[in-house]
């Protein structure tokens, strides 16, 4: 199917039916009318094999209790290995209804109140709150931002572990917002000064199959590096959410290779959260995963094209805004402090510009003067919204 086809089919206008996005513009932002590039999921409807297998499973009409099949962790497992290299055990695998929420429960489970835990910035802002919201101390390094590059400072974070004693770092990888795919050296690197330092790590993994450029820059999973010399160390949280568009059907994974570690888990579930595993959830993500590859390029083809598109025209027309490097996610990352004072940002991006977007501060005190764009959209928003910010540019220097 060609793009145009592709998204004739699956884009679709979201407006009342109850989508956070665009139905919580004037709670959220103040303003109804503004074109929704915020949250992290789609316009675009779920592949159809995905919509099929609900179908099925809704006209059973019961929803009683029930397990997660071999045949989930057939398709999952298979799903890793071959788009990743990743080899996966059943045993390692426990659910969760969302990554945030195991976050949570991980940040409780492995470290106690006052406990250093370490974040790279910016940063999906709920890695903040699963930290401060529990009591633990907040240990952050920023990145290092090469025009729009970044990279990760690792003799800050050195410092940052030993001067804070911290027991716990939670990993963004893919990087959400500035869209970095660490290499393989990278987390080599990082990964082993937390086994110098007994860091526990928790690699957040969710945007793992949105990459931008496979063939330079694929996706390396935290349980891979080094022919998993780490595995016994790291912990990985991901979900078929953000790459098939199911957030809301509450299923993710939390893989945990080490004994002794998934026995803590289990204790900690056992006391804290007696719940059982969302059946369409999973009915959509064993489908997703044995059927989705084809939408799945496609979707990761409308992302390039909108990334290049964006960063083409405002090449042209403002190229004082740096457009970060968007090697994995479908977030991009702008700064636009060459035309606009930090502090004036929400005035121009949402006031002027019409736009609801996820500010810099969100994710670093930092960072104000940056903003996220949400790039898996059908490509009509994201050359309105690049339009737009190119007029007002070209009003305020009149």
């Amino acid at each position: 199917m060609d793009q145009a086809a592709f998204i004739e089919q699956y884009a679709t206008n979201r407006l009342n039916t109850n989508s956070l996005k665009w139905d919580a513009l004037a709670e959220r932002y103040g303003d109804k009318d503004l074109i929704a590039m915020w949250v992290a999921d789609m316009e675009f409807k779920v592949p159809t094999a995905v919509t099929d297998a609900l179908t099925a499973r809704v006209a059973h009409g019961i929803y009683g209790y029930s397990y997660t099949p071999d045949s989930y962790y057939e398709a999952f497992f298979k799903w890793e290995q071959d788009r990743h290299g990743l080899t996966l055990q059943k045993d390692w695998l426990r659910f969760g209804t969302g990554v945030v929420n195991s976050l949570y429960a991980l940040v409780n489970t492995y470290t106690q109140p006052g406990d250093g835990v370490l974040i790279l910035t910016p940063v999906y802002y709920p890695f903040f709150n699963a930290i401060q919201d529990n009591h633990r101390q907040l240990v952050t390094s920023e990145l290092t931002n090469t025009a729009g590059h970044y990279t990760i400072d690792f003799d800050d974070v050195e410092r940052k572990i030993k001067a804070n004693e911290v027991r716990l770092f939670i990993q963004c990888s893919p990087h959400n917002p500035v869209g970095r795919i660490w290499t393989a050296a990278e987390e080599t690197r990082l990964l082993a000064l937390c086994e110098q330092y007994h860091v526990l790590v928790i690699s957040d993994e969710i945007h793992q199959d949105i990459e931008i450029d496979p063939i330079n820059h694929p996706f390396v999973s935290a349980l891979t590096v080094a022919n998993g010399r780490f595995a016994d160390r790291v912990i990985v949280v991901n979900s078929p959410s953000k790459t098939f568009n199911v957030a809301c059907l509450l299923n993710s994974h939390v893989i945990i290779p080490n004994d002794a570690l998934r026995q803590r888990y289990d204790a900690f579930n056992t006391r804290n959260n007696q719940t059982e595993v969302n059946v369409l959830g999973q009915t959509a993500g064993e489908a997703a995963y044995r059927s989705g590859a084809a939408w799945l390029d496609q979707i990761l083809a409308i992302v390039r094209d909108n990334y290049h598109y964006l960063r083409t025209e405002l090449a042209a027309h403002a190229p004082k805004i740096i457009v970060a490097e968007l090697q994995g996610t479908y977030l991009t990352w702008l700064d636009i402090r060459g035309y606009i004072a930090p502090e004036y940002t929400r005035e121009f991006i949402q006031a002027k510009c019409g736009l609801a977007v996820d500010f810099g501060e969100w994710f670093s005190a930092n960072d104000q003067g940056f903003v996220r764009l949400n790039l898996a959209t059908d490509p009509k928003y994201v050359q309105r919204a690049v339009q737009n910010i190119i007029t007002c540019l070209d009003q305020l220097t009149k």
